[in-house]
């Protein structure tokens, strides 16, 4: 079966309406229609500016569980080399390697309230899925709820035109942390994403998809129910909603939050929308209830039925610029955009068939080969503008276009996040922003770029970067700057210097002149490559997000105690991290002092909480070198005497298939592994107990 020949685009616009969906509905998640109605009387656009309601906050892009579940659980496929015989096993074991406990992606509700977080603690437990979200363990009220419909959309778009695929990875993905009924739900909206490439009928969606699961199911007949109502009275969806809420409402489908009666808002707001997204999402969120979650489904459904056409009759792209957030114990990942998460899909989809894609323009990290694809970039003063156009020179190609009014030795800036935006550092809400950077000093900047045949002028371009210094303001460096007359295409590149360990926050192009003009600059794309050359240590000024570019896995992690870096874990073993699964060669170094530990040390190619390369000092006795993955193996350990409050320097260097580590500057282990992690960040260490240390290096091998 081929690809359908629109795939790429309706698949971004299936992420796009996801996120559209999450970030309309999620001020007023868990609202009744009656609340809806006083309120709003109807939904049409965003409304977090709406600030006389409680809204959970200002902001249109958030941390949200419907985003960072979809996007994060569906790794394990690339985590487990795009095998179709991925096992839910396996999707259990992606849970324990990117969640950490009560911080990230789930509602920490507690064992038999919150579904996710009763299936994690099973999961924890040593019971693999699919038992962990089992009825039979867990119960049929908690086993219903949501979460597996709301995480699916992704198993959906990696198999278009193929609803049977999609629906076989639902089943496992599902399964981790739900059953039965919440099941088919979730088999339902990743057949009709699936089929929605290539067939627009709604109803004939709806056929297929209910192919997939029992007869008998309740699912079932909740749908043929709302077919009926709306076959009968086709024009007013109130009525619908009214008999739905009072046939499979809440008061009947109890819990928190359960599939039936807000799987039964997304199959009325399709019918009635007729496939029309501005409608749907007037429909499913006026309805109410688990507001957020239903219009994402709704949101991915239309976004893949009607592509990038979807979203013409409002202006819902330029508020969200493509930005997500996926706080996970992977931080590097946490700054993502739509259509770099599309590029992520497209190629385990092509994976999964056989075959192998890379993203546009040799694999750029910022492309903009999507009509209105902005990737997060946003001109950064009130008199420029940016656009995504056709390349002016390159036929088939788009790029982003900055258009610029200097004054006199103005400037002018195109920029897009690296690390936690200023208006995210203080994000209200459930879920706190957890990310890494994903730029460090010692890596390479590439931008391809052209300047305007209109332009009448030279311009001074450069590289520039904003970082994250005293009192957590944002400061400007930009790199040497080349003059490009009108029509000239540049190339520029620039290696980031050292920062004092500061967090890059932004990254982009600078246009400036001496002159008064107006002009246009085009971006082909932005890159960059290489591994770090970055020292983290405590900053001269007052600043807080330098620690914040370590995502805390650990009981207590905090610099206000003494040491830079201080690690308490209570129980078990705690992790600081930091870096990105790009970085692939390099060393790694700090001294550590164990003031009360167990075991403590410092990790390379880290790719989260149960993925990476170990060095560790352990009971007083032993240092070892480790590999954390499906389970640990040690590749090495020997004798070693240390002891509380004494310093210890400790470097591990990853290299291709060669691991080395070395204490107080001599190598104790130097090991060849025939299946290597190939690429990952950094972390530290600590077990039952304390470790502090005023310093971390990378440097490249």
């Amino acid at each position: 079966m081929s690809f359908p020949a629109d795939y790429y685009e309706r698949a971004y616009a299936g992420v796009l309406g996801k996120l559209i969906g999450v970030y309309l509905g999620r001020p007023f998640e868990g609202w009744t229609y009656e609340q809806m109605t006083a309120n709003f009387g109807e939904v049409h656009y965003y409304v977090n500016d709406r600030r006389d309601l409680p809204l959970r906050n200002n902001l249109i892009v958030v941390t949200d569980d419907d985003i960072s579940g979809t996007f994060t659980f569906f790794r394990a496929l690339a985590d487990y080399n795009n095998a179709p015989t991925l096992t839910p096993a396996q999707i259990g074991q992606t849970w324990l390697n990117y969640i950490i406990e009560n911080r990230t992606i789930l509602w920490w509700g507690g064992l038999g309230n919150s579904t996710e977080h009763t299936a994690f603690l099973r999961l924890k437990d040593g019971i693999q899925a699919p038992r962990s979200g089992s009825a039979q363990l867990n119960g049929k009220v908690v086993a219903e709820q949501i979460g597996a419909q709301i995480f699916i959309d992704a198993w959906g778009l990696v198999a278009p035109g193929d609803p049977a695929r999609a629906v076989d990875l639902a089943r496992r993905a599902a399964s981790v942390s739900h059953d039965s009924e919440a099941i088919y739900g979730a088999q339902v909206i990743a057949a009709i994403i699936a089929q929605a490439f290539i067939e627009p009928d709604l109803n004939k969606l709806l056929d297929t998809a209910l192919t997939f699961i029992p007869k008998d199911a309740i699912i079932q007949h909740l749908i043929s129910d709302i077919r009926h109502w709306h076959a009968t009275n086709p024009h007013d969806w109130r009525a619908t909603r009214a008999k739905l809420e009072e046939r499979y409402g809440y008061h009947i489908y109890g819990g928190n939050c359960h599939i039936v009666p807000n799987h039964g808002l997304v199959i009325l707001s399709l019918l009635y929308s007729g496939g029309d997204f501005n409608t749907a999402q007037t429909i499913v969120n006026t309805c109410g209830w688990d507001t957020d979650c239903n219009a994402a489904n709704v949101g991915c459904i239309l976004g893949v039925r009607n592509g990038l056409s979807a979203f013409d009759r409002s202006d819902w792209r330029t508020p969200v610029a493509d930005r997500l957030y996926l706080p996970t114990a992977d931080g590097g990942h946490a700054i993502s955009d739509a259509l770099r998460e599309t590029d992520f899909i497209l190629r385990s989809a092509y994976a999964l068939r056989g075959e192998t894609y890379t993203a546009p323009k040799n694999g750029a990290r910022f492309h903009f080969s999507l009509p209105g694809s902005v990737q997060g970039f946003q001109a950064h003063d009130d008199s420029s503008s940016v656009a995504n156009t056709p390349h002016p020179t390159r036929p088939n190609e788009r790029c982003l276009t900055l258009e610029y009014r200097l004054e006199p030795y103005g400037t002018s800036a195109l920029l897009t996040p690296t690390f936690i935006p200023a208006e995210a550092i203080a994000m209200p809400g459930s879920y706190e922003l957890l990310a890494s950077p994903t730029l460090y000093p010692g890596q390479t900047v590439r931008a391809d770029v052209l300047a305007s045949t209109l332009n009448t002028q030279p311009i001074d371009v450069s590289i520039a970067i904003q970082w994250y210094s005293e009192a957590d303001r944002l400061f400007t460096l930009e790199a040497p700057a080349i003059s490009i007359n009108p029509g000239e295409a540049h190339t520029l590149e620039w290696q980031i210097p050292e920062l004092n360990g500061a967090a890059i926050a932004q990254v982009g192009i600078s246009v400036a002149s001496d002159e008064s003009q107006i002009g246009k600059l085009h971006l082909n794309s932005l890159t960059w490559g290489g591994d770090p050359n970055v020292s983290f240590h405590r900053p001269a000024t007052e600043c807080t997000l330098w620690h914040r570019q370590w995502v805390n896995a650990a009981d207590v992690f905090t610099p206000h105690f003494g040491e830079a870096f201080r690690l308490i874990q209570n129980r078990g073993r705690g992790m600081a991290i930091t870096g990105t699964r790009e970085w692939t060669d390099y060393s790694v170094q700090a001294t550590l002092t164990p003031h009360l530990a167990q075991a403590f040390g410092i990790a390379a190619r880290v790719q989260g909480l149960e993925r990476y390369y170990a060095l560790s000092l352990s009971d007083h006795k032993t240092a070892r070198l480790s590999k954390r993955l499906d389970g640990e193996t040690t590749l090495a350990q020997t004798e070693f005497s240390w002891e509380f409050g004494q310093p210890y320097h400790l470097q591990l260097t990853v290299q291709a298939h060669r691991i080395s580590a070395f204490v107080n500057n001599t190598l104790l282990f130097s090991v060849e592994d025939a299946t290597p992690l190939t690429s990952g960040g950094i972390a530290l260490l600590c077990e039952n107990g304390r470790v502090g240390s005023e310093e971390v290096q990378v440097s490249p091998v």
